[in-house]
């Protein structure tokens, strides 16, 4: 053997060695990414309720136990919020039914026409009383998304009527009658809606719920008179931001992604605003002035849309006033009817900073309860065991299973139900023993 071979027969044994060493560490460092992004350590919990020790409030947290159990996503990725908020961007939710409903059209003073579908209960509720589910999806939503679609069916299911509103301009197929679509805070359609509602079912009494942008837009017409608030007997709002003033540096910040989110939301935007053109820009008697399209094209941001765009629709004179008066922060105080705040402390969209919002507010106001999940996403909230969710979601059995409670505290109320006895301020997860009545 001379020495070349030797060499090599020496070597080889040591190269696999390496490959193997070097394997392992890439498999490790892979390992280690999946678990940090996918937050696998995370633990799970109760929600972090915040309230003051009430009557009606133990008996909410106790009649309505998702509120006070461990709520459990999916073990492979649903600790990630980013995954739980692009599930429910992408697929809505899990074998969405197809729930059958009429669609109404109303005319506005503007000469807008504000539309929604109107779904009848599949049997009588438990308490026996008429009750209607007035809600209000997030964001260019409307009542054929698979998120509504699923709560819709569920609601129904339990004997609510269900009247969902179709942000104007939303709907692909359902034209713009006047130059003006759906703002950030605009509460006429919804008022109208509610409106249709009241006089249509005298008897009926309502349960108002919204999402997301919709929450910032059922907390603003709620608060912004109290003739609003009758014939209401609660209201809940999921993963709204309460302050678009204090959320606009939050998201321009890439701080959890947001600035990408940003982006996606504004492209979709853009989407919905040139599917209009012709009815918001030309071709009308009314039309916008002093309106450059260009912004419009190379916007990258909402807060670039509602400066040049969205804003202009009711006249504010910059985007500050926009925000400012469009935000239901400065109506929301007063809501008095029992208002149950849902937020997800891992939501991508919600900076943490706005959740002394409605956690101050829980504080101080006793019709107030807020609930922070550890996870959930922006209206993810799904359910499941390894991988695969659920069709119905946390927050799904959440909103019924409140609005359930609420009926039933109706129908009997204890005598002390007007008292405020021991009104101290809880911000824990308290004991199920605790909760009792």
């Amino acid at each position: 053997m001379n020495p070349q071979e030797a060499d090599v027969s020496t070597i080889s044994p040591e190269l696999p060695a390496m490959f193997d060493g070097m394997k392992l560490a890439a498999v490790a460092t892979v390992l280690y990414i999946i678990v940090r992004c996918l937050n696998l350590k995370s633990p799970t919990a109760p929600p972090d309720l915040t309230y003051q020790d009430t009557p009606l409030n133990r008996f909410l947290l106790k009649s309505c136990p998702q509120l006070t159990k461990e709520y459990i996503p999916p073990l492979l990725w649903g600790k990630s919020g980013h995954l739980q908020t692009a599930l429910y961007g992408k697929l809505g939710r899990v074998n969405s039914p197809h729930p059958s409903g009429v669609r109404k059209y109303l005319p506005m003073q503007d000469g807008a026409t504000a539309t929604f579908d109107l779904f009848e209960p599949q049997g009588d509720h438990r308490t026996g009383d008429d009750i209607t589910m007035v809600i209000c999806p997030g964001i260019g939503n409307h009542s054929e998304k698979h998120y509504i679609r699923t709560f819709v069916d569920y609601a129904q299911k339990d004997g609510y009527r269900c009247a969902v509103l179709n942000h104007l301009g939303a709907l692909p197929n359902i034209e713009l009658t006047s130059p003006r679509m759906f703002t950030y805070g605009c509460t006429w359609e919804f008022a109208a809606m509610v409106g249709y509602i009241k006089r249509t079912y005298p008897q009926t009494q309502l349960m108002v719920v919204g999402f997301s942008l919709g929450g910032n837009i059922v907390c603003k017409f709620l608060g912004e008179n109290s003739m609003n608030q009758e014939r209401v007997l609660c209201c809940v709002s999921v993963c709204q931001g309460y302050s678009a003033l204090r959320a606009q540096e939050t998201f321009l910040q890439w701080d959890q992604f947001r600035r990408f989110y940003n982006f996606l939301m504004a492209d979709n935007m853009k989407k919905i605003i040139l599917s209009h053109r012709h009815s918001l820009f030309g071709g009308n008697p009314v039309k916008m002035v002093d309106l450059d399209l260009g912004p419009l094209y190379t916007a990258t941001s909402l807060m670039q849309i509602d400066d040049n765009i969205m804003r202009k629709f009711h006249g504010h004179s910059s985007l500050k006033e926009y925000y400012e008066k469009e935000s239901c922060v400065h109506y929301i105080h007063n809501v008095n009817v029992p208002l149950l705040l849902v937020n997800s402390a891992d939501d991508p969209l919600v900076h943490e900073s706005l959740l002394t919002i409605p956690r101050t507010l829980a504080a101080k106001k006793p019709n107030v309860i807020f609930s922070l999940t550890l996870h959930g996403g922006h209206l993810g909230f799904f359910e499941g065991a390894v991988l695969f969710p659920q069709p119905l979601t946390w927050m799904d059995k959440v909103i019924v299973g409140y609005a359930n409670a609420m009926c039933q505290w109706e129908k009997q109320k204890p005598p002390c139900q007007s008292g405020h006895l021991n009104n101290s301020v809880v911000s824990s997860n308290l004991p199920r023993e605790s909760l009792a009545v």
